[in-house]
């Protein structure tokens, strides 16, 4: 498992040259009768539709699984593991869906009624009552009008479709520059205001590399300024059987970040997740301790950080777009993770939160328990809000 992470390079050799041989003659063969030519030209039509169609089906059969097969370097995964993530994502969307308002816009679309004006007004209140944003959601309905116009749709039961493609081709983004590198240490750097689930959802991650990939997990207590933020990795650590490099309330964190790339080595960890303080109040004290914790890891580790992931509590709403602006400003954030997802009615969120600060969505808090994280998959979080 994990292939993109922890894979090796590709080895492959060009293909070696043959010494070329002297042409030889051949006898001229008859001509072909037109009959036969034109038969044998619809043998390689169909032959070429049969490959096409082979290879949209194997594509198709590669994204069965959507972003659950993605996490673990694309290999298959069993249909049961994929159903359970599917589960705790409905799980987790329920509240956004039954006592948020996705709910009624889900039954809007699924009425035989006609599309009209006061359709669209209804949808746009609605979605930015759901903690969508003003800009996302004119964007989307923008998007779907066009196509409806084009499609010469009438019914707001045939927009559903559209609507929802919409979302989901919103929330599927890349991050720029960023690819998942083939690397062994594989160090992530986690970072987040205080309170908003960091710790635990740290621990959780750390649950999945040694309980899906069979990999080797260190953690390093770099959040040193927070009163028993140690403590609390180190209880989560000690749950689930992982190691963790500390030194305590007060110690320099750059220090922590040195010690744990170190034992990570002495250790031959196949991964190093480290922790971090999540102070706002002086974001330019926090752009210097982000930095020299990355300075550090990068001289003992190439490429690293090889991810660097935001943690957002999706209770906030719109202010957590606000932390996850200021945090851009002072990290390289690769991607995003979204806690207390099955806490809140404000799942709309991740709509906004993806178009403004342009990350892809990692992982989702679905749950108190350990394994309680569900891998973000667009299509899953949208058939979600919509009951399908």
């Amino acid at each position: 498992m994990f292939r993109r992470f922890f894979g090796g390079d590709d080895d492959r050799k060009p293909p070696r040259e043959e010494p070329t041989q002297p042409p030889v003659e051949t006898p001229a063969e008859p001509e072909a009768q037109p009959t036969t030519s034109l038969f044998r030209r619809v043998d390689e039509l169909d032959t070429e539709a049969q490959r096409i169609a082979q290879a949209e089906a194997q594509t198709q059969q590669r994204r069965s699984g959507g972003g659950f097969r993605r996490l673990f370097g694309g290999e298959e995964r069993d249909e049961q593991e994929i159903q359970r993530e599917v589960q705790k994502t409905t799980a987790a969307v329920q509240k956004t869906r039954n006592v948020g308002l996705f709910g009624r816009i889900s039954d809007m679309f699924k009425a035989d009624e006609p599309i009209t004006p006061e359709l669209w007004e209804e949808l746009e209140e609605l979605m930015i009552a759901s903690d969508v944003g003003i800009d996302t959601t004119l964007h989307l309905i923008e998007r779907v009008q066009k196509k409806v116009e084009r499609n010469n749709l009438r019914r707001a039961s045939e927009a559903r479709s559209l609507l929802k493609q919409e979302m989901v081709k919103l929330l599927n983004v890349d991050t720029p520059q960023y690819s998942e590198r083939s690397t062994k240490p594989y160090v992530v750097l986690v970072i987040g205001v205080n309170g908003a689930g960091k710790t635990t959802l740290i621990a959780k991650i750390a649950n999945r590399y040694k309980r899906e990939m069979s990999k080797n997990v260190l953690l390093g207590a770099a959040d040193t300024f927070r009163a028993a933020a140690v403590e609390q990795l180190q209880t989560w650590a000690d749950r689930i059987g992982v190691p963790v490099i500390s030194q305590g309330q007060g110690a320099d964190p750059g220090a922590v970040a040195f010690d744990a790339v170190q034992a990570t080595y002495a250790r031959n960890s196949d991964v190093l997740i480290i922790d971090t303080a999540g102070r706002l109040q002086s974001k330019y004290n926090l752009m210097q301790e982000l930095q020299k914790i990355k300075n550090i890891v990068r001289k003992r580790v190439e490429w690293a950080p090889h991810e660097v992931l935001l943690v957002i509590d999706a209770t906030t709403g719109q202010n957590g777009i606000q932390q996850a602006r200021a945090f851009m400003e002072a990290a390289e954030v690769t991607h995003l993770a979204l806690t207390k997802l099955d806490s809140s009615a404000k799942g709309g969120i991740a709509f906004a939160m993806v178009q403004e600060i342009e990350r892809p969505i990692k992982y989702i808090g679905t749950g108190e328990k350990v394994d309680d994280v569900a891998i973000f998959d667009p299509e899953a979080f949208v058939d979600a809000l919509f009951e399908d």
